[in-house]
């Protein structure tokens, strides 16, 4: 099956279902490496504090500087390009939100089942605002906490005060990949053994909202600099039309630049969308200047 009847499987189901699962996504041996570059992380970071985060898992996010085979999960072309279907009726370019590293412990409770686009305060039952990817770094299956999704329960069901059915535990292996909407129901499952279920989320969402994660205080200039381009755009180095996210006016990727002087001063530029870029050509035709 060729790249662009696999965008349009995932992408139907996605849509139909609230979630999908890729499986054999990227190979164990690549999941194994980023899992063995963040043990030491995981070992050093102390457990969360809230009932939402919870008491018995540990986060941490900053992955694409943490491990060079995080990007293997950021730019997999078949994921970005079934997020893109999603997510660009609604945006000139998507944007990373997050990649957090999760450790849930034995004995763990089961989360409260949410929907992540509440994060941000928008009218809901229409747009979607992001797609989530879960990869397995461990098994997931039902006894350790896989997660759990509630089917149909996105778009405009997101808007029904209970969801009209019952919640799947998406049970797969390191190398497959779980999607699921903003606007899908889900959460962590309980966590009855005593063995320690860890995965990665990555998450991606509308250009022009404000990221989970401050993705240019997790990537500075001095680590975006050695980013390939379109990993720098990614993460926030690019503008969102109109002007948003600028710099000084300009591109934020001129600080990629390694002639940039930040001693010289910019001049604004506009980015404008076409539209707006029209009624700019047609006033300054009618006035017969420039303001």
């Amino acid at each position: 099956m060729d790249l662009f009847s696999e965008v349009a499987r995932y992408t139907a189901d996605l849509s139909e279902h609230g979630y999908c699962v890729i499986e054999n996504a990227l190979p164990a041996e690549t999941i194994a490496a980023l899992d063995d570059d963040i043990a030491p992380r995981f070992h050093r970071t102390p457990f969360c504090e809230g009932g939402f985060y919870g008491a018995t898992t540990k986060r941490f996010g900053r992955l694409l500087a943490r491990s060079p085979h995080a990007e293997t999960l950021v730019r997999h072309s078949l994921i970005v390009s079934i997020v893109e279907q999603i997510l660009l009726p609604w945006c000139d370019c998507i944007q990373l939100n997050t990649t957090q590293a999760i450790a849930v412990h034995g004995g763990a409770p089961a989360q409260l089942p949410h929907r992540d686009q509440d994060m941000w305060s928008a009218a809901k039952g229409t747009a979607e605002y992001l797609v989530n990817v879960m990869w397995p770094l461990t098994p997931f299956t039902s006894e350790n906490g896989a997660t759990l999704v509630w089917p149909q329960s996105h778009g405009s069901a997101a808007l029904d005060p209970e969801p009209s059915g019952r919640p799947v535990a998406v049970e797969i292996p390191p190398g497959s990949a779980l999607l699921f909407l903003g606007s899908t129901l889900h959460g962590a499952g309980s966590n009855r053994t005593s063995q320690v279920r860890r995965g990665i989320v990555v998450g991606y969402s509308l250009g022009w909202l404000k990221p989970y994660e401050a993705q240019w205080l997790a990537y500075p200039p001095g680590i975006a600099r050695k980013f390939d381009p379109e990993l720098a755009a990614l993460v926030g180095y690019r503008q969102h039309r109109p002007n948003l996210g600028n710099y000084e006016g300009q591109c934020p990727s001129i600080l990629l630049d390694e002639d940039y002087d930040p001693g010289l001063p910019l001049a604004a530029i506009d980015a404008l969308r076409p539209d707006q870029q029209a009624l700019i050509e047609n006033r300054i035709a009618v006035q017969g200047g420039v303001s």
